[in-house]
């Protein structure tokens, strides 16, 4: 019998399509050396209980106790990692205002590695905890702080993906905050791609370096050229914002002539290991670009109902093709957990299918087929993030990584409302998407590695 690291033994949930949620009924799952899962077994299948006569009892079988769950890890696609020590404030102003009374004073910050570092482990601690496996973090343009923290997501075992800022414009930029000039902010960048792609070859679970324009309206054209280039040369990650609200979106087509998916492309900016926030205010075009090059959009719909101005059409986007995946935008969105933003997801796409002026007729209010379900808000927070990255993450599937979230519904402090012990599972599968908190959460695996456990 082939020789497993671990098996775990329990009930999991995991997306079979956007829209389909498949339930793993006490299925046992083989973990080899990699922490990749190498095989699942269904309890009908005839070696299900070999496997139980050799490894129950042993150190590393792992069965889950009554009223527990795994869920795959959560994939968020857009957090700015130094903008965690400003969460929750602030939120009531326009985007122009927040990014140069608050933003751009704390990102500047973390020239000072010591504050870095303490809001960073914070970060990358607090998403762990959250359920959050793989994240997707925008740092700051200082070089030194930007590699601590793909540094501590290597210690603390989650799969980072870490850019270093750049915002090169002296004329966009404040002077206390912004790389000293185009060439150095791209030399930077190198460097930092470089430092990152080295500490990886030590990393089980990876770390990557991704190549990060803030958006357009803080770089030169030299500079998103030759960000175009380097992702190009070391074939790279990218971010960085699109479309997101009114005034970004305008500010792009006055100053290029053109929107911002198209000037991106124009950069080279625009590829398969693209990721994209926000992307609002898309149109057609925009969205078939999208498709064509494979840029993922980051949804972030907390976000979104403070800054972007308007809810953006997922629905639509999914359906033309566009890849899609949640992402909280600490802080612009106030939560790091992906819980609270897939409901927002549902809820602001049911507002944007229903309308939320009263005083129009219930025909002309909204836009028909935008909302989207809890089962597909669950892809876009697992299966869909992992697809937006080409990586073989958020499934629970063989040759995926064992990546999961333990869920306990039964926890005293927080537990939630299943009354019935032969209760419909999909229904428990919607109880735990729409109520689960933190302490509900009580391990994370990363990689076939145990990262975060609550007692």
């Amino acid at each position: 019998m082939r020789e497993y690291a671990q098996i775990f033994q329990g009930t999991a949930f995991t997306s079979k399509s956007p829209k389909e949620v498949e339930i793993l009924n006490d299925y046992l799952f083989c973990i080899n050396s990699k922490g990749m899962i190498e095989k699942i077994v269904a309890p009908e299948d005839t070696v299900f209980q070999d496997l139980l006569d050799v490894y129950q009892g042993k150190e590393n079988f792992h069965r889950l106790a009554e009223g527990q769950y795994f869920l795959p890890g959560f994939v968020d696609l857009h957090v700015h990692a130094p903008q965690w020590a400003q969460s929750g404030t602030a939120l009531d102003i326009p985007l122009y205002d927040w990014l140069n009374t608050y933003t751009f004073p704390l990102e500047s910050k973390f020239s000072d590695l010591a504050f870095a570092k303490n809001v960073y482990e914070d970060v990358v601690s607090t998403l762990l905890a959250n359920g959050t496996t793989t994240a997707l973090y925008f740092a700051t343009v200082h070089k030194e702080a930007s590699l601590l923290l793909a540094e501590i997501c290597a210690e603390k075992g989650q799969r980072g993906l870490v850019g270093k800022v750049v915002m090169d414009d002296p004329e966009q930029n404040p002077t206390f905050y912004r790389d000293a000039d185009t060439q150095t902010a791209l030399a930077d960048t190198e460097e930092f791609i470089l430092a990152v792609k080295e500490l990886a070859k030590s990393t089980k679970q990876g770390v990557y370096p991704v190549v990060t324009p803030r958006f357009i309206p803080s770089c030169t054209e030299e500079g998103l050229k030759g960000l175009g280039e380097l992702a190009a040369k070391y074939d790279t990650y990218v971010q960085s914002h699109c479309s997101e609200s009114d005034w970004a979106h305008s500010y792009v087509q006055e100053r290029l002539q053109k929107n911002d998916a198209f000037a991106l492309n124009d950069f080279g900016l625009l590829r398969d290991k693209s990721v994209m926030a926000h992307c609002n205010f898309l149109d057609e075009d925009d969205a078939d670009l999208f498709a064509e090059t494979g840029t993922a959009v980051a949804h972030c719909p907390i976000s979104n109902a403070y800054f972007a101005n308007s809810v953006i059409p997922i629905a639509h986007l999914h359906s033309k093709g566009v890849e899609i995946g949640l992402g909280s935008d600490i802080s612009g969105g106030f939560s790091p957990s992906l819980f609270d933003n897939a409901r927002q997801a549902v809820m602001s796409s049911r507002m944007l299918e229903d309308g939320v002026n009263p005083t129009l007729p219930a025909e002309e209010r909204g836009v028909p087929a935008s909302r989207i379900t809890i089962n597909e808000a669950f892809y876009f927070a697992t299966a869909g993030g992992g697809e937006s990255l080409s990586l073989p993450i958020g499934r629970l599937a063989e040759s995926y990584a064992w990546d999961v979230q333990i869920i306990d519904t039964k926890i005293v402090s927080a537990k939630l409302p299943i009354f019935n012990e032969h209760e419909d599972v999909n229904d428990v599968f919607q109880k735990i998407m729409y109520l689960v908190r933190p302490e509900n959460i009580r391990e994370v695996w990363i990689q076939g590695d145990k990262v975060h456990s609550r007692s």
